[in-house]
């Protein structure tokens, strides 16, 4: 199993000299499993050149799964270029919540008179699967949803193949369970023995909004550790966090793993990095 990262930032795209080692677009991660199926997880604004790599490379065919309707996590599936061609095949899931439908869901980004193009004028050839906890297969992956803590509610999930698994938890606030969310309990469960765990760590202590929906990166490390995670991504960057204070969270989580002398990796995702697993 292959991850790639796109965009890891939180809440809106940022550019400058201080965001280049972790990348200024939001959301979207790219999965390539064993017999090379693509799934997208999130269209925030790295799907953009998402897309125009897939095009690059010739395919067509991808999963796309969503794990909430904020607009940081959509924005960008305008821009997702292969939706203009008449071969592009995609499968969406994800749960609406709020909204009556997965289409209805992802439509809200071209509607006018926010985008001159409307959702119903693309031409690719879309399916759409609800998806609220359930665990189903997509060819070699098995793939489990599962409640995240986030305000309008949203789903996390775990990806497992030939016995490796990865969990993504992103908008996930360990501190505060918001309705239709889980307790810290819970989210160990559910990220127990993960080779790989990319989760929430907008805040520090000092800079904690509680009830806004996201975590600190201490929060963050304990879940990690108690679910024996082997790897752990800190992600969702905070659009005000520059290069040199995402490093200071890093080491400042190293300091937290050392004290608990425990057997965890950990690193801040970042653009265009890649995990195998």
């Amino acid at each position: 199993m292959i991850i790639r990262c796109w965009g890891a930032r939180g809440s809106i795209p940022v550019s400058g000299s201080e965001y280049c080692k972790y990348g200024g677009d939001t959301t979207c991660l790219e999965i390539r499993t064993k017999e090379d199926d693509i799934i997208i997880v999130d269209a925030g604004s790295g799907i953009r050149r998402l897309g125009n790599a897939l095009l690059a490379e010739g395919r067509h065919d991808y999963n796309m799964f969503f794990t909430h309707a904020h607009w940081d996590h959509l924005l960008g599936f305008p821009f997702f270029k292969p939706i203009y061609f008449k071969n592009t095949r995609i499968s969406m899931y994800g749960c609406p919540f709020a909204q009556i439908s997965i289409k209805d869901l992802i439509s809200q980004v071209m509607t006018a008179p926010h985008f001159p193009i409307d959702y119903h004028d693309i031409h690719c050839d879309i399916s759409y699967h609800q998806t609220c906890g359930e665990r189903f297969p997509i060819h070699s992956m098995t793939v489990t949803s599962f409640p995240l803590s986030h305000p309008n509610q949203g789903m996390g999930y775990r990806f497992e193949e030939d016995g490796k698994s990865f969990v993504f938890l992103t908008d996930n606030e360990l501190s505060h369970i918001h309705p239709g969310g889980m307790g810290f309990g819970d989210y160990v469960q559910f990220s127990a023995d993960a080779d790989l765990l990319i989760h929430d760590a907008e805040f520090r202590e000092d800079d904690y909004k509680k009830t806004w929906g996201h975590s600190t990166y201490s929060d963050a490390v304990r879940l990690a550790i108690e679910a024996r995670v082997k790897t752990l991504g800190l992600f969702h960057h905070n659009q005000e966090r520059n290069d040199a204070e995402v490093d200071d969270i890093v080491e400042r989580s190293h300091i937290l793993i050392r004290e608990k002398q425990a057997p965890l990796k950990c690193c801040a995702v970042r653009r265009d990095m890649e995990f195998v697993i």
